[in-house]
C-alpha cells in the first residue's frame, strides 16, 4: 500500500493510493497513521477495510496539499555520516566504527511540497536526501536477523540542516536539524512488502535543476537491519517512529566553495519506489511564528 495524508497543516486526513493510481480518502476508516494505528495492526486492518470499502471511498482530486505521510511520531532517530563519500566530504578522516546517532525534533515535520523556511540568523542551511524507515511495532533488543519484521514501510525524508547551528554552536547536532520545516516526509509511506530490498534503492537530489546527489542505498555503511537492531539496544523504538538513515555525498557543506540555500532556491529529491519531493526555500519572517 501507499499511504499518504492530505489537507491543511496539522489537520491532515489519511489517504491511500490504490494500485491503479487513484487516490482515495480513507477518513471513514476512523484512524490516522499514528502510533496507535501501527501498534494495533493498522496496516492489515486497513487492507481488509479497503477490500470492502475502497470502491465507495471519496476520491481525492488533484490539487490537494500533501502532508507528512505519517502523523507526528514519538521520535525521529537520525544516523549521521552513513555513506562513506559523505563522511569524507564532511571532514571525517576515517569511517565511523559504530553508527553516529542523534535526534531531530518532531516539530520540524512538514509536507513534501511545503516551503522550507531558512531560519532566522541562518547562514548555512543545507539539504540531505535520506531513506526513512517507519517502525511498525515496538522494538527492544531486536536481533539483526529479525529486524525487518519490525518495519512498517519506507518514505523519502529531506534532512535539512543548518550547519552553523549544528557544528559551530556547541557541537549539539539537534540544534541544526530541528528548525520548523526541516523534516519534509513523504509523499508516501510505502509498505515494506511493496518496497522489497530497501538497501538497493536509487536516491537523488537536485538544486535549481542540477542533480548534485546521486547514489544508491546499497552504499550505506550501516544498513537497515543493522540500524534497527543497533538502536533497539539503547532505546525502545515505538510504532510509528522514524529512523532516517543518512545521506550520500553532494551536500552543500562538502562543496568547494560551500553552497547553502538562499530564498528562491528549489530543491527536488526522490527515492526509487517511494516518490519525490519539491521544496522552495523562503526567508524567515515573524509572521511564520
Amino acid at each position: 500500500m501507499k499511504l499518504f495524508r492530505f489537507g491543511a497543516f496539522e489537520q491532515e486526513k489519511p489517504g491511500v493510493e490504490l494500485a491503479d493510481g487513484k487516490k482515495i480518502d480513507v477518513s471513514a476508516f476512523g484512524e490516522d497513521y499514528n502510533e496507535k494505528f501501527f501498534a494495533t495492526d493498522g496496516l492489515n486492518r486497513l487492507s481488509e477495510w479497503l477490500n470492502t470499502n475502497a470502491a465507495s471511498a471519496p476520491v481525492v482530486e488533484d490539487g490537494f496539499r500533501y502532508g507528512s505521510c505519517i502523523a507526528r511520531p514519538s521520535k525521529i532517530v537520525c544516523i549521521g555520516m552513513n555513506y562513506a563519500k559523505h563522511a569524507y566530504e564532511s571532514g571525517a578522516t576515517e569511517l565511523p566504527k559504530e553508527p553516529i546517532v542523534f535526534f531531530k525534533s518532531t516539530s520540524a515535520i512538514c509536507g513534501p511540497f511545503d516551503q522550507v523556511v531558512i531560519p532566522r540568523n541562518s547562514e548555512k542551511t543545507d539539504w540531505e536526501v535520506e531513506l526513512a524507515v517507519i517502525i511498525g511495532k515496538r522494538a527492544s533488543y531486536v536481533e539483526e536477523s529479525d529486524a525487518l519484521d519490525y518495519v512498517a514501510g519506507y518514505a523519502v525524508h529531506n534532512d535539512y540542516s543548518e550547519r552553523a547551528f549544528q557544528m559551530e554552536r556547541g557541537g549539539q547536532w539537534v540544534k541544526g536539524k530541528s528548525n520548523d520545516t526541516f523534516a519534509p516526509i513523504g509523499p508516501y509511506m510505502v509498505t515494506a512488502d511493496e518496497v522489497g530490498d530497501a538497501n538497493a534503492l536509487d536516491l537523488w537530489l537536485s538544486l535549481n535543476g542540477k542533480k548534485i546527489q546521486d547514489s544508491n542505498t546499497s552504499d550505506m555503511i550501516f544498513q537497515v537491519p543493522f540500524l534497527i537492531s543497533y538502536l533497539s539496544q539503547f532505546m525502545t523504538l515505538l510504532p510509528g517512529d522514524m529512523i532516517t538513515t543518512g545521506t550520500p555525498a553532494g551536500v552543500g557543506l562538502g562543496m568547494k566553495p560551500q553552497v547553502y540555500l538562499k530564498p528562491g532556491d528549489v530543491v527536488e529529491l526522490g527515492i526509487e519506489k517511494l516518490g519525490s519531493q519539491k521544496q522552495e526555500a523562503v526567508g524567515w519572517s515573524r509572521s511564520q511564528v
